[in-house]
């Protein structure tokens, strides 16, 4: 397929194309699969893993999801700059100097520390407004989140505070997506033990959640009345040790063009420091991706794109603007022809958990990599509904 003069003037030379009804369909799919009144939380952070986080959200929110979440308070309000009214839940730390913004822009905060809690009271007391907060439970992760023998006191304080309403509480397990279930139960068990002795004391929370995308496949008795999906939304397998549950389509296709073919004789190398020789005469083409784009360096030599529907391996290192691949086996490969980095041409696939083995990574890292230069198109079918591109920031 050509590119044509008229698309490279709108998005350039490597783009991502964001299939929007692939996004919906994988909505719909997770709905499917839990109860109807269990309520989603389509997790839109770092970018919508780097899909774009205004677009998804709004095809989420359209498909089914009743609310959002981010990591930080910055994530949220791009969200709500854009004109989404949906909850959005900050998952993450919020320092007690962002209470003021975490007030101002209507985000829900998870809370773990008393004086973040005091700065949360404090501002709605000034706004006259009562401010829904999340408590996190570290059920054995170690990382953010109240350790259990903490968080009856700890909710009990929050109740006396004005202005705030604990409107939930959420733990995050660490092992959901490996086959072997023994931690995710354990964790399981721990957090069930602090919803009983809460409610032992009185203290029922509206809203718990704990369950990521690997544990609304795999534990259904971890779904509590909300759930958190993130890599499935996107299409992206959630274990590397078992295949998805119910189908998910991928979301991203990863895309640039051929901007040189050339022939060049056995004995020449190919890149910085001349890692690769040609032990014949090859034919090799230019694609301007590179690592400043997010395409891992460490696929220097051993990755591979599409091109006009053949897989084409990379020569040498990857730099930062570019690639070279070998199109020796291609016919007719010319420039301008589209490259398929991620996705599909033809009756060929590069998904991105085959980039993530070359790489030794794992899907999330390949797609949240995607920098800012990357233009990304979002598409209903064929027609084009958005792009979000350096000229428009």
């Amino acid at each position: 397929m050509k590119n044509s003069k008229n698309n490279k003037s709108v998005w350039g030379v490597t783009w991502a194309e964001i299939d929007l009804d692939a996004l919906a369909a994988n909505v719909a799919a997770v709905k499917r699969h839990i109860d109807e009144s269990v309520e989603i939380y389509a997790v839109v952070k770092a970018n919508a893993y780097g899909h774009g986080a205004v677009q998804a959200s709004r095809t989420a929110l359209e498909a089914g999801a009743t609310r959002l979440a981010v990591h930080r308070a910055i994530e949220g309000i791009e969200l709500r700059k854009a004109g989404l009214e949906a909850q959005i839940l900050l998952m993450g730390y919020t320092p007690p100097i962002d209470a003021e913004m975490v007030a101002r822009w209507r985000l829900t905060p998870s809370v773990t520390t008393m004086d973040f809690a005091q700065a949360i009271s404090s501002q709605a007391c000034i706004l006259g407004v009562n401010i829904p907060v999340h408590v996190k439970v570290d059920s054995g992760m170690s990382r953010y989140g109240l350790i259990p023998n903490d968080v009856v006191g700890f909710v009990r304080a929050l109740g006396d505070m004005p202005g705030i309403n604990v409107e939930g509480i959420f733990t995050h397990f660490s092992t959901a997506d490996s086959a072997d279930q023994t931690f995710v139960r354990q964790q399981l068990r721990v957090f069930n033990d602090v919803l009983v002795t809460l409610r032992s004391v009185g203290i029922e929370v509206p809203l718990v959640h704990a369950a990521n995308s690997a544990a609304i496949m795999k534990l259904p008795e971890s779904h509590f009345n909300a759930v958190r999906p993130g890599i499935i939304l996107y299409g992206l397998d959630p274990s590397n040790e078992w295949p998805p549950v119910f189908e998910i389509r991928p979301v991203l296709t990863l895309k640039s063009i051929v901007i040189r073919v050339q022939d060049i004789p056995a004995g020449t190398a190919v890149g910085y420091g001349r890692t690769f020789i040609a032990k014949n005469l090859m034919r090799v083409a230019l694609i301007p991706v590179g690592y400043g784009d997010g395409y891992h360096r460490i696929l220097s030599n051993k990755g591979m794109v599409l091109v006009r529907g053949n897989y084409a391996h990379l020569l040498g290192r990857v730099s930062m603007d570019q690639i070279v691949v070998d199109v020796t086996d291609i016919q007719d490969v010319q420039q301008d022809d589209e490259v398929v980095l991620i996705g599909r041409q033809g009756q060929a696939q590069i998904r991105a958990e085959m980039l993530a083995d070359l790489a030794g990574t794992i899907n999330y890292e390949v797609t949240t990599s995607l920098l800012p230069r990357v233009t990304r198109i979002y598409k209903h079918g064929i027609e084009i509904v958005g792009i979000t591109s350096l000229q428009d920031q």
